[in-house]
């Protein structure tokens, strides 16, 4: 699987990888979907799927270069190289532009996951009856989930394995949104925001030469939670990879029906007209432990057509679309210029 890279491809690479990372980290925005679409979902899920007891033995007898290309680990490296990154710079100004422009993101995000549907399914020609009934079944979990309530917090460290577990499956699963899913499980807070926050801090605190956290019990609360949540994030994409490889080798149309069924059902949880549902304690809002307040889920309703802004969200949904459209303009005219 492993290939040749020019410079270019592997900037794009990292690229994509920021994508994915961004959308990772937003709740209701699969990291999944933005892989399918870039064009490397299936090229990440083999390559996964190539970890395993053959690339273990390589290590183990010290063949690190055949390891190396038999991982294809410089598509890895690029694309969650790009993702960890992400989580420190691109998904913080998402998170700025959804405290202040929160109405605008959620409309473009509405319209690239149209523009996805449309991307996706463009090419699916193969209308046969378990086909669609994959695809009604894509879309009855889609809607299903997103009309979840969420559970209570909890930092059991073999809970918050189990969410790694789970949660990674928006990198996946085209449609399903990991942020979402933590949200659903109660962790959201705790494992993305809470967490994230004080590793960066801790690897800062590090490079200047600081271990005071080594006595700290709440930083160490906090670094055996997110090692606990990237552990079963690693154990995850290996595992749900080696299952999805095994799926779309045999099943491939069924596969490609209930993502596309599931993408479209997930729609309703990045519908751009919603109010935040604040996590009340005792009449009070919960504040997490950087004074934001605690997301609790959404209420959804019909937009006024009689309020400018309401426009302004319906141009930035056909902008959504529009950017997936040129994606896939843009990819099908570098295809044919390769086969040439």
């Amino acid at each position: 699987m492993a290939r040749e890279r020019s410079l270019l491809d592997k900037f794009f690479l990292f690229i994509k990888g920021l994508s994915m990372g961004a959308a990772n980290k937003v709740p209701g925005v699969s990291g999944g979907t933005v892989s399918f679409v870039l064009g490397f979902y299936e090229e990440m899920i083999y390559s996964f799927k190539k970890i395993n007891y053959k690339a273990l033995l390589l290590l183990i007898n010290g063949r690190f270069k055949s390891f190396y290309y038999y991982t294809n680990a410089t598509f890895l490296l690029l694309v969650f190289g790009g993702s960890m990154f992400s989580y420190f710079s691109v998904s913080l100004v998402l998170d700025y532009l959804l405290q202040r422009y929160e109405l605008y993101v959620w409309s473009s995000f509405f319209g690239m996951i149209l523009g996805s549907i449309y991307y996706i399914s463009k090419d699916f020609n193969n209308w046969k009856t378990r086909n669609i009934v994959a695809m009604i079944i894509g879309i009855s979990l889609g809607v299903a989930i997103s009309f979840m309530n969420p559970a209570k917090e909890n930092d059991n460290l073999w809970f918050v394995f189990a969410c790694g577990i789970i949660g990674v499956s928006g990198m996946t699963l085209p449609g399903l949104s990991g942020s979402f899913i933590l949200i659903l499980l109660g962790n959201y807070v705790l494992l993305l925001v809470d967490s994230v926050n004080m590793l960066f801090k801790t690897i800062t605190e590090i490079f200047t030469g600081d271990f005071s956290f080594m006595d700290n019990d709440e930083r160490i609360r906090y670094l055996k939670i997110i090692g606990s949540f990237t552990g079963g994030s690693a154990f995850g994409l290996v595992f749900t990879s080696h299952i999805l490889g095994y799926v779309l080798k045999r099943w491939h149309q069924i596969v490609s029906a209930v993502i596309i069924g599931f993408i479209a059902g997930s729609l309703g949880i990045v519908w751009p007209w919603k109010k935040v549902v604040y996590k009340v304690v005792d009449g009070n809002v919960l504040f997490d432990a950087n004074g934001n307040e605690v997301i609790e889920n959404y209420t959804r309703y019909f937009p006024d057509f009689t309020n400018k802004e309401t426009w302004i969200a319906i141009l930035f949904v056909i902008i959504g679309a529009g950017i997936i459209l040129l994606i896939d303009k843009y990819g099908s005219e570098r295809k044919e210029y390769i086969d040439e």
